[in-house]
């Protein structure tokens, strides 16, 4: 018996209400995992992500490298969890070190300097592109939609098709 990961999830926002109230009652899910070491070094932010997730629902903030050592010790085996990422980056990192992840939810990741817009709530730059790419390679499917009553769209070919676009 192994954790039951009902959905994982990059979005930088974390817990908010869409996560809050759609996605935990479509996955019926028990405990949310927010991986993020910084969120984990980071006092306030704990506390207030703590407090952000619905009635009813646990909410745990761990370090990449706990996730993968409570992965390891069944502490969570058989329990309903959705994890949380802030970005690629961690998720690759925690999937070489074990976890086995069938499939990645895209649902915000936020503009900045040196990105380019892939959907108007999605942005990346070539180190998120190649972690993207790296995750298909291992078998990760990855999916973006917003709320769970969304259309699935491949995430690999909206990046494709971007490429192409730029090309032309």
């Amino acid at each position: 018996m192994v954790m039951d990961i009902r959905l994982t999830r990059i979005d930088d926002r974390l817990i908010h209400g869409q996560v809050a109230t759609a996605w935990s009652k479509a996955t019926g899910i028990e405990r949310i995992l927010v991986v993020s070491d910084e969120v984990a070094n980071d006092e306030l932010r704990k506390f207030l992500l703590k407090q952000a997730a619905p009635p009813g629902i646990k909410s745990n903030v761990v370090t990449k490298r706990k996730l993968v050592e409570v992965y390891q010790d069944h502490l969570f085996d058989g329990m309903k969890i959705m994890l949380l990422f802030a970005s690629p980056q961690d998720v690759l990192e925690v999937v070489q070190a074990g976890v086995d992840l069938k499939a990645v939810n895209i649902g915000g990741m936020r503009f900045c300097e040196g990105k380019k817009m892939i959907t108007n709530f999605i942005s990346m730059n070539e180190d998120d592109i190649a972690c993207f790419s790296t995750l298909a390679e291992l078998g990760v499917e990855l999916e973006v939609r917003q709320v769970p009553t969304d259309r699935k769209t491949d995430l690999m070919q909206l990046i494709k098709k971007r490429k192409d676009a730029a090309t032309t």
